[in-house]
């Protein structure tokens, strides 16, 4: 009797595995051409907020209505290889784990395809299941879809402060403008804030913030639109 109990529990757990696997690829396959309603992160911010929010903003655009100042921003700020890596960047990952060795604040090494499937899926506590499976998904998104939609989604879905979700929310809250007429400086000080945007704030801008943004700027002039034409050469 314990055998067969066995087999069948083994045989439950394949199938629940299966159906996870097979769910995975379904719903990164859709979202490839689908714009997600709702997503992991907005969710479990709605459910449990770190500070009361009374009002959330949200505007999903196309990437073309982004300006590609805000895009450069973002990829100098937070993986400058985005166009290079396929999902994983083991010298941005080995260099963070050896300052983290040696430092008691944290870096990350994460790209913006694992960023965008944390955001996509994943709730926010740290642990090794998380980290694995975000990195499932970061490996489907790589696989199914191209750079240009992988930037597409993260932008229109990362959190800019409090209740404010994507490039267009933030760029009307802050600067009272869409996303297409973002300013080399205004973009620099949205992509400033990723890092941990319920504590950095745009307006007023702290002098972290606008230390930050300036070092963004000078990464962007080094990048130039090299970095764009590269991810136009893969769609």
């Amino acid at each position: 009797m314990r055998s067969s109990l066995g087999r069948k529990i083994v045989r439950w757990a394949g199938h629940v595995v299966l159906a996870a696997l097979i769910s995975s690829v379904l719903s990164v396959a859709l979202l490839r051409f689908i714009d997600p309603p709702m997503w992991s992160w907005r969710l479990e911010r709605a459910l449990f907020p770190p500070a009361k929010v009374t009002d959330v903003k949200h505007d999903w655009v196309a990437l073309s209505e982004i300006s590609k100042e805000l895009q450069l921003a973002v990829i100098a700020a937070e993986d400058q290889r985005f166009t290079r890596h396929h999902g994983f960047d083991m010298a941005a990952i080995s260099a963070a784990f050896k300052h983290n060795q040696q430092s008691e604040r944290v870096r990350g090494g994460s790209t913006l395809s694992q960023q965008a499937a944390k955001n996509l899926f994943m709730w926010s506590e740290r642990s090794v299941i998380r980290k694995g499976i975000e990195a499932w998904f970061t490996l489907l998104m790589e696989l199914g879809w191209d750079k240009s939609r992988i930037l597409e989604v993260y932008l229109n879905i990362v959190e800019f402060g409090p209740g404010i979700y994507g490039a267009e929310a933030a760029a009307k809250h802050y600067f009272g403008k869409s996303a297409a007429r973002l300013t080399r400086y205004e973009a620099s000080l949205l992509a400033a804030v990723l890092p941990n945007p319920w504590r950095y704030r745009i307006k007023p801008a702290s002098p972290y913030v606008q230390k930050r943004s300036a070092w963004i700027r000078r990464q962007m002039v080094q990048l130039g639109h090299i970095t764009l034409k590269e991810m136009q050469q893969t769609e």
